[in-house]
């Protein structure tokens, strides 16, 4: 149950969390949020059983056109130098995390079985949908356990730049999610900050006292949903117990 596992891209660490959770001992790898570098990084061959994930996913966002449009630039696509890591490393299993639209990893030797999951189908009450992709030697497959009922009051996905809150509609509605407005809530605000953690998963008491509020957004958004990546981890779990 101690499997030692590397985390690429950790970010706060949400997706470190699910997996320390399940009993994996994870150790973070370079990250820009904290002046790290994954070009500069060379993991020692053979020291981690499993590598985790998520490369930044603006190359593969629906919305990178909307970026684009407002003079932004685009983050790099950056799951070549995962795999160059994961090579590297010489895990006995890897997984990454991404959008949906993102192709999947490929690295010499490994199966890669890729996974659509719903936050929602999971328990959360966030509408949010990623891309994991599970490479393994034997091409063994992950299967995620579901909740019996999704959340009937839910979320949007909580986005990185904040954004407008979305109320849902409840039973005999239209089953359509309508904007209250930026104003209801506000961009940026402590009180979006405390609907995001609750969307997240995490608890209330749950801080980053070192950013600024929208930092804190930004991190935020950028995570995988707690219910989501507990239920990755008790499959990958699964997958090795098999």
């Amino acid at each position: 149950m101690g499997d030692l596992v590397l985390s690429l891209f950790p970010g706060i660490g949400l997706l470190d969390m699910a997996f320390e959770g399940e009993g994996f001992t994870v150790v973070r790898g370079p990250d820009l949020l904290w002046g790290g570098d994954i070009k500069t990084f060379h993991p020692s061959a053979g020291k981690f059983d499993g590598v985790i994930g998520g490369p930044p996913c603006q190359a593969f966002s629906r919305l990178r056109f909307l970026v684009e449009h407002n003079d932004h630039k685009i983050a790099e696509n950056l799951i070549p130098e995962f795999e160059r890591v994961v090579l590297e490393a010489a895990p006995k299993w890897f997984l990454m995390e991404n959008v949906p639209q993102a192709p999947e990893p490929s690295v010499a030797g490994y199966v890669v079985t890729r996974r659509l999951l719903k936050n929602r189908a999971v328990g959360g009450e966030q509408e949010r949908t990623r891309l994991f992709c599970f490479g393994t030697k034997d091409g063994r497959a992950l299967h995620v356990e579901f909740a019996a009922l999704e959340a009937i009051d839910w979320y949007p996905a909580v986005l990185a730049h904040g954004g407008q809150r979305l109320v849902p509609v409840r039973i005999g509605g239209s089953g359509k999610i309508k904007a209250t407005g930026a104003a209801a809530i506000g961009y940026q605000t402590k009180e979006y900050f405390q609907l995001a953690k609750r969307l997240q998963g995490l608890p209330e008491d749950f801080d980053l006292p070192a950013f600024t509020v929208s930092g804190k957004i930004r991190a935020l958004g950028n995570g995988v949903p707690l219910p989501m990546g507990r239920a990755v981890a008790k499959a990958v779990r699964r997958a090795l117990d098999a």
